[in-house]
């Protein structure tokens, strides 16, 4: 077997039961990613009145946190480029569904520190995984609208988590505890192990074509069982084989010019994000809300969430993804700016449900379009890289947002914020790469091909 064709042979076929299965597995781990993401956040206001933390000991849990995601990004681009896709994908789940779970034993900020760093790397690596599976099993013409379908499902772990946590939390002095337990609960992806299949363009990327073309064959078997015969694939393009990306590659003109464009991306969408995100329940709070309505005008919010997952399937491969993260990101600017100018509760929610809405969406249209911009040998790498340089960026986030809370007050946080999703704007208008013509390439080369 010289050439498996895995790319062609991919791009022609029809969403069958195997691409909702897959959907489904990586859908359920994005659901506990993004409910265990925040699971600090909505319980740091009972853990100021427990263990008597300040909001800077809060905050350095949080930057900690943020360290633990740049291993993670870093090491999921390794595993994944050895271990396969698959298996990395279910053993970075596992990992930060058992680190979760050690968190409800925490006994003081030390020890839940620890816990959050490990659960924080597995997340993120898991992140990483998931990302490049997606791109890589699905056709180039639907793998966006997919990808959003996934963070739709997903997404909808930030509300339920956080409408959980806003009922145990304030019940006594322990149940903050089940938050942490219900963000272990990832580690039942295993239960998907058997029915997900091996990456065939990471397989063939490292020359393994036999392996690759056994894959394929068990999934166009399946497929064309449901669905009919299957379109005859284009021709395939001869790809050199490689067993390992090392880092320097990304000093490479063909690669270091994305990876920077991406970490941009990613430093200001977590900054922007989790400045928000991780710090509304604490400020609130701080400012006088109690707990109990700082935590539930919060999960109102994040209501949006899901439905911002939803905008951003319709447009991602209708439109260019550049564009679209640009006018995302713009929006998400000027409301999490009207977010901190009122302290009306009824704003509050309204303001916070459209920057979640619109971040959502912001993050499924990043996370098609940033393996976009690498071949399927730097693929792995430069996504985990500049992800990793995005999380690494917010160690920082916490410790400028605690300074300038209490420095400055309430309301420079949010110019802070809106700061950043800008500075992601523009970069992303004025060096941003258009990859809608490559997929509608790739698209247009199936079509012209007949059925066997």
């Amino acid at each position: 077997m010289q050439q498996a064709n895995a790319l062609n042979r991919l791009d022609r076929l029809p969403v069958s039961r195997f691409h909702k299965v897959t959907l489904l597995a990586v859908a359920f781990a994005y659901f506990f990613e993004f409910a265990d993401i925040n699971s600090f956040a909505t319980t740091a206001p009972k853990l100021i009145k427990l263990w008597g933390l300040t909001v800077d000991q809060v905050a350095y849990v949080t930057s900690l946190s943020f360290v633990g995601m740049f291993i993670g990004a870093i090491v999921a681009g390794s595993i994944a480029d050895r271990w396969g896709r698959k298996r990395a994908l279910i053993w970075t789940t596992l990992f930060f569904g058992i680190s979760s779970f050690a968190a409800v034993f925490s006994w003081d900020l030390v020890s839940l520190g620890v816990f959050r760093v490990l659960t924080s790397a597995g997340l993120s690596a898991m992140t990483v995984v998931g990302v490049v599976y997606v791109n890589e099993m699905y056709p180039s013409a639907i793998r966006g609208k997919y990808q959003a379908y996934a963070i739709a499902i997903g997404i909808c772990g930030t509300p339920v988590t956080n409408l959980i946590a806003s009922a145990v939390v304030p019940l006594n002095d322990w149940s903050w505890r089940l938050v942490y337990l219900w963000g272990s609960l990832g580690v039942l992806l295993v239960l998907f192990s058997g029915r997900l299949k091996e990456s065939p363009r990471w397989l063939e990327s490292r020359g393994e074509h036999a392996a690759a073309d056994a894959v394929l064959t068990e999934i166009e078997t399946s497929v064309a069982a449901e669905k009919g015969p299957l379109p005859e694939p284009a021709p395939p393009v001869a790809e050199t084989p490689s067993t390992k990306a090392p880092l320097r590659l990304l000093l490479q003109r063909k690669y270091l010019l994305p990876t920077l464009l991406l970490s941009v991306l990613w430093m200001t969408q977590t900054i922007g994000f989790f400045g928000y995100s991780s710090w509304a329940p604490t400020l609130l709070a701080k400012e006088g809300f109690s707990v109990e309505k700082s935590v539930f005008y919060v999960a109102l919010t994040t209501v949006g969430a899901p439905l911002g997952c939803y905008l951003a399937s319709l447009v991602t491969d209708r439109f260019e993804r550049k564009w679209c993260l640009v006018a995302f990101g713009t929006v998400i600017a000027v409301c999490g700016l009207l977010y901190g100018l009122t302290f009306n509760p009824v704003l509050i929610v309204v303001f916070g449900f459209l920057v979640n809405l619109f971040e959502r969406g912001y993050t499924a249209l990043a996370y098609a379009y940033s393996p976009e911009l690498f071949d399927t040998r730097a693929r792995s790498l430069g996504t985990s890289v500049s992800y990793g340089l995005g999380r690494l960026s917010n160690a920082a986030g916490p410790l400028i947002v605690a300074a300038l809370y209490t420095g400055h007050g309430y309301r420079s946080v949010f110019y802070f914020i809106a700061g950043t999703w800008v500075v992601g704007a523009v970069t992303l208008a004025a060096f941003g790469t258009r990859t809608r013509s490559a997929r509608l390439a790739e698209t247009e080369s199936q079509r012209v091909r007949v059925p066997v």
